[in-house]
């Protein structure tokens, strides 16, 4: 371990100690307030080009192992924590958090208060913030990180979907046998649009029953359209991923192609988004974001389910001239699901998945199969 050094945009310099990967990276800097899943989270696509400070003061006690990823690397920029773990203790866990970050080249800092970082984000809001092992100079970083690129302006879709097209094998997991369910042959299958899918997503969708094709970003929706007239598939899967989906600007071409189709389509948090844009109504940054595993939303019947959160924007409330509000978000009123009227087409803000939990929203992955041609 060594010193690292942080600065914030706001002109807040911090000392700490540094784990895991060592140089100097420039991020956004977002809050997370799950008590369980670091490494989840951490190998979660949407965090690319982002830091995220863990409000759980105990990081690493746990360890890491390959079953628990969500992705095939680790896109943030780097975490911070109060008190990380070299030693760990967990009969699944393969390897320590130090490791790992050094091995996906992800910058970890800790003896840091990070009670302390997340009121200044609650307050402030999310913020872009440059860390370093190498440069201690307040005025050095704060040069460096304003001649840095934001987030807002760096297309990250690139960098975490898949390069080619694939047929995904696995189901849920298995409790009792430690393993991932193996696919079954289905006679419905979907395209999963890849702009930065965790794994348990595509687990999910296979586990209700679905064949699961991913295919990049970068999709053509006059193939897929054709595919879907042809019976080759019954529907589409627009996943989460990293950024502001208004910089997406060939993805919403494709996307409104797709909704004029009318194809059975459901979405999630990035892809909820696209969604929105493409019907014409433009999503809004929220202050600091919401990214955590006890998120309370009122469904259709209601009923309250704790959810996971991972994302900086969110849709308008007047897309309510075309859509039917399923879900809202129980902490701050903002929309979390939509149903667009007349269509085939739902959508939600959270993540109904939630590796490694709350389960309460793997309904809505049975009800998308439903409709499926």
């Amino acid at each position: 371990m060594q010193k690292v050094w942080i600065y914030l945009e706001n002109g807040t310099y911090l000392e700490a100690t540094s784990f895991g990967a060592t140089g100097t990276t420039v991020g956004e800097i977002v809050f997370n307030t799950s008590l369980t899943g670091y490494q989840e989270i951490i190998s979660d696509p949407s965090y690319a080009g982002q830091f995220v400070t863990f409000t759980m003061p105990e990081i690493g006690n746990v360890g890491v192992n390959s079953d628990d990823m969500e992705s095939k690397t680790a896109y943030c920029k780097g975490i911070l924590v109060r008190n990380y773990h070299h030693e760990y203790s967990n009969y699944r866990a393969e390897g320590d958090l130090d490791s790992f970050l050094k091995e996906h080249g992800v910058l970890g800092i800790c003896d840091i208060d990070t009670r302390y970082l997340t009121k200044m984000l609650r307050d402030e809001g999310a913020m872009m913030m440059i860390a370093s092992t190498e440069i201690s100079d307040k005025d050095e970083l704060a040069k460096k990180l304003s001649e840095s690129p934001r987030i807002e302006d760096i297309n990250y879709i690139k960098e975490v979907t898949t390069k080619e097209a694939y047929v995904h094998k696995n189901g849920a997991w298995n409790h009792a046998k430690k393993e991932y369910n193996k696919a079954v042959m289905s006679d419905k299958k979907v395209v999963v649009i890849d702009f930065g899918v965790k794994r348990n997503i595509l687990n999910e969708l296979v586990e209700s029953g679905l064949e699961v094709e991913v295919v990049p970003a970068d999709f053509k929706a006059d193939d897929l359209i054709a595919r879907f007239e042809a019976k080759e598939i019954g529907g589409i899967f627009l996943s989460n991923g990293p950024g502001d989906p208004l910089t997406l600007t060939e993805e919403k071409k494709q996307v409104e192609k797709l909704i004029n189709a009318n194809i059975p389509i459901f979405a999630i948090c990035l892809g909820h988004q696209m969604l929105s844009i493409a019907h014409g109504y433009d999503t809004y940054k929220l202050k600091f974001g919401q990214h955590g595993g006890n998120h309370p939303v009122a469904n259709p019947d209601r009923v309250v389910e704790i959810t996971a959160q991972n994302h900086n924007y969110n849709v308008p409330d007047n897309i309510v001239e075309i859509a039917e509000i399923t879900h809202q978000n129980l902490f701050d009123g903002t929309i979390e699901g939509v149903k667009y009227k007349n269509k085939e087409i739902f959508s939600v803000q959270h993540h109904p998945e939630a590796s490694p939990g709350p389960h309460e929203s793997k309904y809505i992955f049975a009800e998308f199969a439903k409709i499926v041609k």
